[in-house]
């Protein structure tokens, strides 16, 4: 009865937000059990990533030999890999590099995306057709063969990982944003803002990104927990972060070769790997149901 009462109570104040505001946006998430699973579970693994030195016996670089290979136990919770590293501070400390790939790979997709869906759908014509050609061509190629070819130019590594895979990620995003361009450049209020000459860097700027950004959050949430999958695949075939760096689908590279006699040196990382996919799609799929006005509570 309290829980029924408490829920009443918290779609009461939800009804008396107003649709597509911050605080609108936060109220919904915390009453979705699938986004609140999933930001707690990330906030958890991020704190952990944090305060590992603090945490942790073991350094993710220490060597105890004497329990290579060796499977979980009181000294080793996770066990310990061919080197005798300890598997849980190893994958507890990558998840930095998986998390910090996903999301300034996203940053980057989202910045160049949205700016250039947004000329391209503001002017049309020649301009629309340039970009949207060039995006034709950059999209006909798989994403992870696009980013295996610039870390093979430009070298492997963290950095080069987020590039490769910041760029593969344009076109997602300037194809959403221009159909969102598209459907509202026509608007009255933007029909005003042009009557007053107003520049046309602040109508795009402020009177027609902010109203077409919606799916982009969306988007945003959901290319994360791709990018951070795509990362790891990356790493599994050597072009992204370097041994010994900790990435996790570095560790199932290095594993690989073990699966059949020590299969807790591949399940822990990809385990891993599926929680945090999973918890950036509950949460991106939580934003969806918030921001698309034709669903319903």
């Amino acid at each position: 009865m309290a829980d029924r009462a408490s829920k009443k109570r918290g779609n009461a104040y939800i009804k008396q937000l107003k649709p597509g505001s911050m605080k609108y946006v936060w109220a919904r998430l915390t009453h979705n059990t699938g986004a609140m699973i999933g930001m707690s579970t990330l906030a958890l693994l991020i704190l952990l990533c944090l305060f590992s030195p603090l945490i942790f016996r073991w350094d993710y670089k220490y060597m105890d030999a004497a329990y290579a290979f060796s499977g979980p136990s009181w000294r080793h919770l996770l066990g310990c890999d061919e080197l005798g590293r300890d598997i849980l501070s190893r994958v507890i400390y990558g998840a930095r590099y998986t998390i910090a790939i996903g999301v300034c790979s996203t940053i980057v997709s989202a910045v160049l995306g949205v700016l250039l869906g947004a000329i391209a759908g503001y002017f049309g014509d020649v301009i629309d057709s340039c970009i949207m050609r060039f995006m034709d061509v950059f999209q006909s190629f798989p994403m992870i063969v696009l980013a295996m070819a610039f870390c093979a130019v430009f070298g492997a590594g963290v950095d080069k990982s987020i590039w490769a895979l910041g760029l593969t990620g344009i076109p997602g995003f300037a194809r959403l944003m221009r159909a969102n361009i598209l459907r509202i450049r026509n608007m009255e209020y933007i029909e005003a803002a042009r009557s007053i000459d107003c520049p046309t860097p602040t109508i795009i700027g402020k009177h027609i990104v902010p109203n077409a950004f919606s799916p982009i959050i969306v988007e945003i949430a959901m290319s994360i927990s791709r990018n951070g999958l795509a990362s790891s695949s990356l790493s599994f075939l050597g072009m992204g972060a370097q041994p010994p760096t900790p990435e996790w689908g570095a560790m199932l590279s290095s594993a690989r070769g073990y699966i059949r006699y020590y299969p807790h040196m591949v399940l822990i990382p990809g385990i891993f790997i599926v929680i945090t996919v999973l918890c950036f799609n509950l949460i991106g799929d939580a934003v969806r149901d918030i921001l698309d006005p034709t669903m319903k509570d």
